[in-house]
């Protein structure tokens, strides 16, 4: 399963690495980036600092990131919520890194690797999905694809690019 372009994204409850609780629902943000990303594949690696930087640099817009990971932490170690929590003290993370442990928030996005990137407006309508720019190997794209899309967003039109092909590793499912 997978939301559709314009169709109302499923709300969640997750749980950060600071102990705090989370929804796609309770901020009256103007926007909400979800991103399904991880701490061991090298595309998500690759891109989390334009994540980042785009997090900062629309925060005074009020525009919310929440990064998810969903992987299998038993297949997967690096990805279990304690090395999770280590990652977010080691590293300047501007955005919540929630915890999907049971992945029943990321079968209901349709999320398919890491990074996939869900834009919803301010009632949680999917407005772009897809992959932060055209090229994981080069800083500097600036997440430009995630960027015209909040754009768009923000200024009350529907973004150009609305869907791009994600691109990374496949999610750890469980078996």
């Amino acid at each position: 399963m997978s939301i559709s372009i314009g169709a109302q994204a499923p709300d969640f409850q997750l749980p950060d690495t600071d102990g705090g609780m989370w929804s796609a629902s309770d901020s009256g943000a103007p926007a909400t980036v979800v991103v399904f990303t991880c701490n061991h594949c090298p595309y998500a690696l690759a891109w989390q600092d334009r994540l980042a930087d785009a997090a900062r640099d629309y925060a005074d817009r009020g525009v919310r990131f929440l990064a998810i990971n969903a992987n299998d932490a038993e297949r997967y170690p690096r990805d279990s919520f304690d090395a999770m929590k280590a990652r977010v003290d080691r590293e300047d993370w501007p955005m919540p890194y929630l915890h999907d442990a049971t992945q029943e928030v990321a079968h209901a996005y349709g999320a398919k690797v890491t990074p996939d990137v869900f834009v919803l407006d301010s009632e949680r309508r999917l407005r772009y999905r897809g992959a932060p720019d055209s090229d994981y190997d080069d800083p500097g794209q600036r997440a430009e694809w995630l960027r015209e899309a909040l754009d768009a967003v923000l200024g009350g039109s529907e973004p150009s690019r609305a869907e791009t092909k994600p691109v990374g590793c496949s999610i750890k499912w469980k078996a």
